[in-house]
């Protein structure tokens, strides 16, 4: 359930971010941003209650919202996406892998007597 609650937070923050960008054009959207970051906020911190360690969550909450934002941000408004851009989303899912498989302890091994 943490996780999809992670999900939500993240789909949440994209969604305000999003909205930023389109009240440039039409100064009502800033009504969701508020509303989106809102939602965010309170959904990482219902994440966070139900056990998701900080450095993860935030880490995939911030890294996806990033990535996310770039995609839809380049289909919905025609921004642009380079190799570069690219490069930097696959590092970046890179480093949410890293601090999610260094979030859990290494096992100990079992001596035999």
């Amino acid at each position: 359930m943490k996780w999809v609650v992670l999900g939500a937070a993240i789909l949440a923050e994209v969604s305000g971010s999003l909205a930023l960008k389109a009240a440039v054009e039409n100064p009502w959207w800033y009504a969701w941003v508020v509303v989106g970051y809102s939602i965010s906020i309170f959904l990482l911190d219902r994440g966070l209650r139900l056990g998701l360690p900080l450095g993860v969550a935030y880490g995939i909450w911030a890294a996806t919202g990033v990535a996310l934002t770039a995609l839809l941000a380049a289909g919905i408004f025609g921004e642009p996406l380079t190799a570069l851009m690219g490069l930097g989303i696959v590092l970046i899912m890179g480093g949410v892998l890293l601090v999610e498989f260094g979030s859990h302890p290494p096992k100990k091994k079992q001596e035999i007597a």
